[in-house]
């Protein structure tokens, strides 16, 4: 990590030499990263950005794990309910149907896009960027696809959907026998696995490779 940001006379840099804080707006030259690296703000201590070993390649894997656990997330039973003799097996689709089918299309319209519909399309954005990085075509393109993911960012709520289901465990346990189902390890496994591809696929690194300033990005 290095020692100090070269902050003075940044009025004369190019912008493209320039960086700012996110947290505390100070603007400071970019530092030079070796791989591993962090740039920390000498200001405030906030991290600006890194440079991290085999960003595609890693990137990749993560959104394909994701991928895969998509379907079975959504679509395999999350929890199984035994009351007063009666059964029944309850998805993530199955949720957002029984919400309109009961009389609130409009919640059950905002439980899929944000447990569902934009998860996946910000999958399908992440793997685009990545191939268009790992096979050198259409970064152009890539660009447009990242600027459209940063924007979808807020609007993926897997956690909050199992903030609900845990809830509802918690007010259910003591009425009901419960029992999980394998529905509940993928979601669980998938909100980790997002997580962890948000943590490796390093924007700073992602938005270089993009624009052809950055060719070690899969280093």
């Amino acid at each position: 990590m290095p020692d100090s940001v070269d902050t003075r006379r940044v009025s004369d840099l190019p912008l493209d030499e320039l960086v700012a804080c996110h947290e505390c707006d100070l603007l400071m030259r970019k530092p030079q990263l070796a791989l591993g690296e962090k740039a920390q703000c000498p200001l405030c201590g906030y991290e600006l950005y890194a440079h991290r070993h085999n960003v595609v390649e890693r990137s990749l894997a993560l959104v394909i794990a994701a991928l895969l656990l998509y379907v079975p997330a959504n679509f395999l039973p999350i929890m199984q309910l035994n009351l007063l003799g009666q059964s029944s097996q309850d998805t993530v689709w199955s949720g957002v149907l029984g919400l309109f089918n009961t009389g609130m299309p409009g919640i059950a319209v905002v439980v899929f896009l944000c447990s569902m519909a934009i998860p996946l399309l910000k999958l399908l954005c992440q793997l685009a960027v990545l191939l268009s990085i790992r096979w050198n075509i259409g970064r152009s393109y890539g660009l447009l696809i990242y600027r459209i993911y940063h924007h979808l960012r807020d609007w993926g709520m897997l956690e909050v959907y199992l903030m609900g289901v845990l809830v509802a465990i918690v007010k259910l346990a003591d009425l009901a026998e419960l029992s999980f189902g394998l529905g509940l390890i993928c979601f669980v496994s998938l909100l980790l696995v997002q997580v962890w591809l948000e943590v490796v696929m390093s924007p700073h690194q992602i938005w270089q490779a993009l624009s052809g300033e950055d060719t070690h990005a899969g280093d």
